[in-house]
């Protein structure tokens, strides 16, 4: 099959078996039939009892909020989840107390079958499949907001959303660093009726402790040392629209009370005041590690992990979507560069076969450096590639091939980070979002190439 010339193809006659794989169809089904799951107990006390498992996310506890909920003491209260996909069902263990077993095994993050036996605590259930089928909706569209995605799980994903930005609802999104949480929560509110009111995003991971209550609420001339005017909170200031709090599950275990009050009386008080104020605020929250562990360990308000979880939402990474990799790239070139860019077969191929732990931002970070050294994509036949100025300058040819290559990399991490920390102000943990890692690998990096916090790159540097 020919792909048909557009923006990044010029007319060719040669096959390309890649672009078939992520072409739409013009009747590509809204609808996803999912085998039916349940789970029956075995042994313990409610022996004989049967608990259907929905599409999505199950979760089982000993707390009468779990949608699994079991009587028994040595339960953990958010023990384990379930969740059912397309191709299965997978048990996660929430760092429970006595641990999540399938068939004596102890596990962390299992895919089970039917006849598995699963033992949380004293309680044994079995996985059962009933004859009927369950029906995912899917989005009719490939894209929502800035997401982009053709396989059934992001047209799963855009379903749901599609349909939470109507309401009010807090949502909750879950998914590992760089699938995108950030722009799934903008998408919604654009959707939705809030979109002409104000959008605020706080990241929760880079707020100083001691900074948290004022940052969220607020607070009045003279309410601490260093007060010295009255000042908004972001809760305030996104009334008549959407707040958005990135990595939740940073927020300080006193500060949840203070939040899920707020969730429940839309009301806020500043720090200092004994006065409140009416707020009309939609919520939506995201964590790239699950919130369930955190309950368990008493890091998070189980009251406000399920209030907070009203729709519960989870981006799939990278490796399980491989499908849409080439269209991604493709979307994510034309927002890097004016340039008609095409990808070559081969380069397809490789982005194909990666694992991308760091998912989308990952893919997008590849693409940019590919972009700057000249080798991720081929501007269009009559234009030529240019060797970026002063490149070969960098080129180590004094040394052999292997010992060069070695210093070759040196130079890149500290010119790469040089340009990312000015790129952010200096901003260490933008820094790392943007690379998609971690701030301390980032920190050992920086580190390994002799710059202090204090000596690093930054805007005026």
């Amino acid at each position: 099959m020919n792909k048909p010339p557009g923006p990044d193809r010029p007319e060719s006659t040669e096959p390309d078996p890649e672009y078939a794989t992520v072409q739409m169809k013009a009747n590509a089904p809204t609808r996803w039939e999912v085998p039916s799951w349940r789970l029956t107990v075995m042994e313990g006390k409610q022996r004989g009892v049967t608990f259907p498992c929905p599409i999505g996310t199950s979760v089982i506890g000993s707390a009468a909020s779990s949608q699994i909920c079991l009587q028994d003491p040595t339960v953990s209260r958010v023990h384990a989840e379930l969740v059912v996909q397309h191709d299965g069902a997978i048990l996660r263990d929430c760092e429970s107390t006595n641990g999540t077993f399938v068939e004596e095994v102890r596990v962390r993050d299992a895919d089970v079958r039917e006849g598995n036996r699963i033992r949380v605590g004293a309680t044994m259930l079995r996985v059962e499949r009933s004859g009927e089928m369950l029906v995912a909706e899917l989005s009719s569209n490939d894209s929502f907001g800035e997401m982009v995605g053709r396989s059934p799980a992001m047209r799963a994903v855009f379903s749901v959303l599609e349909r939470v930005a109507l309401t009010d609802a807090t949502l909750l999104i879950q998914g590992e660093t760089g699938t995108g949480k950030d722009l799934a929560a903008r998408a919604v509110h654009e959707s939705s009726r809030r979109a002409e009111g104000p959008y605020v995003a706080v990241d929760c991971g880079a707020i100083a402790e001691t900074l948290f209550e004022s940052e969220l609420f607020g607070h009045v001339r003279g309410a601490f040392s260093g007060a010295m005017s009255d000042r908004t909170g972001v809760i305030e200031e996104a009334d008549g629209g959407t707040l958005f709090l990135d990595e939740i599950g940073e927020l300080p275990l006193g500060l949840q009370r203070k939040l899920l009050r707020v969730l429940e009386t839309r009301e806020v008080r500043r720090v200092g005041s004994n006065r409140s104020k009416r707020v009309d605020v939609r919520l939506i929250a995201a964590t790239n590690r699950p919130l369930t562990a955190a309950v368990n360990a008493g890091h998070f308000r189980e009251d406000l992990f399920f209030r907070l979880a009203v729709v519960m939402v989870e981006l799939p990474p990278l490796r399980q979507r491989r499908s849409d990799i080439p269209v991604l790239a493709r979307h994510l070139l034309t927002r890097l560069t004016d340039r008609q860019v095409a990808l070559p077969a081969e380069v397809i191929a490789s982005l194909a076969s990666r694992g991308w732990p760091g998912n989308v931002r990952e893919l997008r970070n590849f693409l940019e450096r590919g972009l700057s050294l000249g080798w991720a994509g081929e501007r269009v036949p009559g234009d030529p590639k240019p060797i970026p100025a002063g490149l070969d300058e960098l080129v180590p040819t004094h040394l052999p091939l292997k010992e060069a290559r070695l210093v070759w990399m040196d130079q890149f991490d500290e010119i790469y980070l040089g340009a990312l920390l000015r790129k952010t102000g200096g901003n260490v943990s933008a820094a790392a979002r943007e690379a998609g890692v971690g701030r301390r690998f980032l920190q050992r990096a920086m580190k390994r190439i002799g710059w202090s916090e204090r000596s690093r790159p930054s805007d005026s540097g």
